[in-house]
């Protein structure tokens, strides 16, 4: 099954979270940090091979009217 009983769990951990608050007060505390892991985790994922290759490949599809985001752009 893909599905487990310890995924079920870990959804269920998860909800609770956010439901509770600390979710939400977490990232709270992340962004009032500067945001460091998401930060981070951003950076790691701009990394990989297959972003790196993907944004070449949409360079090459003018009919997708690809769209590159600054890197340092922010969600407002």
């Amino acid at each position: 099954r893909i599905v487990t009983d310890e995924t079920r769990r870990a959804m269920k951990q998860i909800l609770d979270d956010v439901r509770s608050g600390k979710y939400a007060a977490g990232w709270i505390a992340e962004n009032e940090k500067g945001r460091p892991w998401f930060n981070q985790t951003r950076e790691a994922e701009r990394n990989q091979q297959i972003e790196q290759v993907g944004a070449r490949l949409r360079q090459m599809m003018p009919f997708l009217k690809p769209v590159a985001s600054e890197e340092t752009a922010t969600v407002r």
